[in-house]
């Protein structure tokens, strides 16, 4: 999770072979899912979103294939990043 504009840049181009600069939304997780970075092209620049869990997870999605990415929709993401749980939706303990 060291990794800003640039580097995760690299990993969108170089691993996942996608454009950064296509205006979707690329998530990165630590392996103990207490960390999230999201990295989305606007016109004029990238934008980074950071967030740092005090306490608790992310539940991640069922993953339908074992490549390196995965496709989520936006709902999804909102009920990720806020703390539902995808499988019962029910708020997780964040603070």
């Amino acid at each position: 999770m060291r990794k800003s504009f640039d580097g995760l840049c690299g990993l969108v181009s170089g691993r996942l072979g996608q454009d950064p600069r296509s205006g979707d939304v690329f998530i990165f997780i630590n392996k103990k899912r207490t960390l999230a970075k999201l990295l989305r092209w606007e016109p004029g620049g990238f934008v980074l979103f950071y967030k740092r869990l005090e306490s608790g997870t992310f539940e991640l999605p069922l993953a339908k294939n074992t490549g390196l990415s995965q496709v989520m929709e936006y709902g999804q993401l909102a009920m990720m990043v806020d703390g539902f749980s995808l499988k019962y939706a029910k708020k997780r303990r964040r603070f």
